[in-house]
């Protein structure tokens, strides 16, 4: 079995680097932190980046986690080729491009992109947003599935991931303590479905509400709260039809013998305990 050890960075393509880093600046309140050669980069806590928007497919998109160390990661990459999954090394100027040691990459199932990581940069210099929007930190993401339950079976089976909950057929899997840190989201495509960042308090979530509306950004769920993790949460979207998150309060799961699995059910109710109701299409049922 595979250890993940933390999610850490996302790679979008873009037809507008310069719109996506406004926004990315501007609105979500991360730090810019490097441009050039057709990316940007850009950090929501003490690691060299945690997104990265490049020049390319706006359906292009890469999710990337860490392993421990060198042999971690030699041994995912026979375990995946050993699961039938190809496997690519990645060479030494991809690395550059994501500020890693080395990287693995490979597909799975459902087509999405993902990348194990070892030794992704730190910043030395304190992480300073661009914005007060409360962030402290890149949390988790929404995947998308074409078939939840086979997706479920890859990443509880080839990896670490433990399912927190269930809404409908979309499992919350966990890596660490935290609630969920990937949620499979059925949908006919692959790529990255949401990004959360976490913020402090509450009253992060109002202020920006009330700021994105001013700024005409379309909120697409909340301000609500989740059943399943507890967390206060607010949801609009960015560029390229990119849904971002803001939340706080998760919850953590610190007994792993005492936890089941809660299923919920795919309505709005399973969704936000306080009666928002999505505008987005994979937390729907029709």
């Amino acid at each position: 079995m595979i250890d993940l050890h933390d999610v850490t960075y996302a790679r979008l393509g873009t037809r507008d680097l310069a719109g996506a880093t406004d926004f990315a600046t501007r609105i979500l309140g991360l730090e810019l932190v490097r441009q050039g050669k057709g990316c940007a980069y850009f950090r929501s806590d003490s690691r060299d980046h945690t997104l990265c928007y490049f020049e390319g497919d706006p359906s292009d998109h890469t999710l990337a986690f860490e392993v421990g160390d060198g042999e971690q990661l030699s041994r995912a990459a026979s375990e995946l080729e050993a699961a039938g999954f190809s496997v690519h090394q990645g060479t030494q100027e991809e690395c550059e491009q994501r500020f890693v040691h080395s990287f693995v990459r490979f597909h799975d199932l459902t087509g999405n992109k993902i990348e194990l990581a070892w030794r992704p940069y730190v910043s030395g210099r304190r992480y300073f947003p661009s914005r007060d929007a409360g962030i402290t930190g890149f949390s988790h993401v929404g995947l998308c599935s074409t078939d939840p339950a086979r997706d479920e079976a890859m990443w509880t089976g080839v990896f670490n991931a433990r399912v927190s909950d269930w809404i409908g057929p979309s499992a919350l899997l966990r890596i660490d303590d935290i609630h969920h840190r990937v949620a499979l989201f059925p949908t006919t495509r692959s790529g990255i479905q949401h990004i959360n960042h976490q913020v402090e308090t509450v009253d992060d979530i109002m202020r920006s509400w009330y700021f994105l509306q001013e700024e005409g950004i379309k909120v697409v769920f909340g301000p609500g709260r989740h059943p399943t993790s507890g967390a206060r949460f607010l949801y609009f979207e960015g560029p390229d039809g990119m849904i971002f998150e803001y939340s706080c309060g998760v919850s953590a799961i610190e007994n792993e013998d005492t936890h089941r699995p809660r299923q919920f059910p795919l309505e709005p109710s399973g969704f936000c305990m306080w009666g928002s109701k999505p505008d987005i299409a994979e937390f729907k049922s029709d």
